[in-house]
């Protein structure tokens, strides 16, 4: 994997998207529980109950980082694209066909897993409840999706433009009342600030050092200020039950959180790109980048299979309880493994759907086999460049 790497290729990008992939996992699986009450599974999270964890939220709410790298290497990509000659809606389709023909798995398995939890008389509540977070990561693709169709009419905008969009929302709806509807802008708007970032990137305007420090350092304190003396929740993510969330939809907090993440990365790169060289460190994260879209999409599932499984034996701390105490979440760090094995469980069955195009092993001679399957790792990795979860390509 590391010899047949092209050398030009920026090793730092994969690690981002790979840490910003594993963050939203580690994250739904700290927080997220399902509660075992009276027959019904509801979800719930210790965040409800233990407000002084949130800074656990801080850690793995990473989805600027997402929007960063995929605004970087679209515009990478679109700009290639341009110089070739090749028309709009080829590289439009190029880049979003791998992103979504796995999610004709995902709703395909979950049509007939719902109907059959329906047919077999499961409590309506719990079927929503399932549902709702299988498909929860839908809507962060649906958001990609159309931020890298508007790639070429936003390539050239100033972050400062969507950022002030959503200020000016948060003013309107906590300041004069405006309807809770109007936060729904800042679906696209707040997402479009990290996603200019990454264009301003690949022009070269975040090179310097200082760029960084600028983001990390005025994000941080924007977003501290925000929490201490506007009100804003402390946690970066949904919380059941608050009046308020941060990221449904999200806020001018939410913003400037991102904001100082995106400084750190792009103060990261450099040491990323050192670290990189290590081939065993390079395997592991090339490995992340090419399952990105399945580990991605079916992580939700894999804690839900454990849970499920899990009720034939009782109900079980730190899966089934409520989240309510400490003693919860050192019995959900124990549950990692084996929410990680289910995971293996489905990558192995579904990450045939990310790359449709990868012939079967064909029986050949051991020699021949292996080098086919060397020539096959790199043509993968190349092509997984054309949409992963952040729709990201640049090479």
């Amino acid at each position: 994997m590391d010899t047949s790497t092209p050398p030009d290729r920026d090793r730092a990008v994969d690690a981002l998207r790979a840490f910003a992939v594993l963050g939203v996992v580690l994250g739904h699986w700290l927080v997220t529980a399902l509660v075992a009450d009276g027959g019904r599974l509801h979800t719930s999270s210790p965040l409800q109950y233990l407000p002084r964890l949130a800074p656990i939220s801080w850690a793995f709410q990473t989805l600027a980082v997402f929007f960063l790298v995929g605004g970087h290497v679209a515009t990478r990509s679109h700009t290639a694209a341009q110089a070739k000659g090749i028309p709009y809606h080829r590289w439009l389709t190029s880049r979003l066909s791998r992103l979504f023909k796995p999610v004709a798995a995902l709703l395909t398995l979950w049509t007939i897993a719902t109907t059959a939890l329906l047919l077999s008389g499961t409590d309506i509540t719990t079927v929503r409840t399932l549902a709702k977070l299988a498909l929860s990561p839908l809507w962060f693709l649906v958001v990609f999706a159309a931020l890298t169709a508007a790639t070429p009419l936003v390539t050239r905008l100033n972050p400062l433009w969507p950022l002030a969009v959503v200020l000016h929302v948060d003013l309107l709806r906590f300041g004069f009342g405006a309807p809770p509807g109007l936060g729904w802008v800042n679906l696209a708007a707040g997402w479009l600030v990290p996603y200019t970032l990454g264009a301003a990137w690949t022009r070269g305007e975040l090179d310097r050092p200082r760029a960084g420090w600028v983001l990390l350092i005025g994000g941080t304190a924007a977003t501290a200020a925000l929490i201490a003396c506007a009100g804003y929740p402390a946690s970066m993510v949904g919380v059941p039950g608050a009046s308020v969330s941060n990221l449904d939809p999200p806020t001018l907090a939410a913003v400037t959180f991102g904001l100082a993440q995106c400084g750190l990365a792009l103060l990261l790169r450099e040491r990323l790109r050192r670290t990189m060289r290590r081939p065993l460190v390079w395997a592991a994260v090339a490995f992340v980048n090419l399952s990105a879209m399945t580990i991605f999409l079916w992580h939700q599932t894999a804690l839900m299979a454990t849970t499920a499984t899990g009720l034939l034996f009782g109900h079980l701390p730190g899966l089934h309880t409520a989240p309510d105490h400490l003693t919860w979440v050192a019995a959900r760090l124990l549950w990692l493994p084996a929410f990680a094995l289910a995971l293996a469980v489905c990558w192995a069955a579904f990450h045939t759907y990310e790359h449709p195009g990868t012939p079967r092993r064909s029986r050949t001679h051991p020699r021949t086999r292996s080098r086919a399957g060397r020539s096959r790792i790199v043509r993968t990795h190349r092509s997984s460049d054309r949409a992963t979860p952040t729709g990201a390509r640049h090479v």
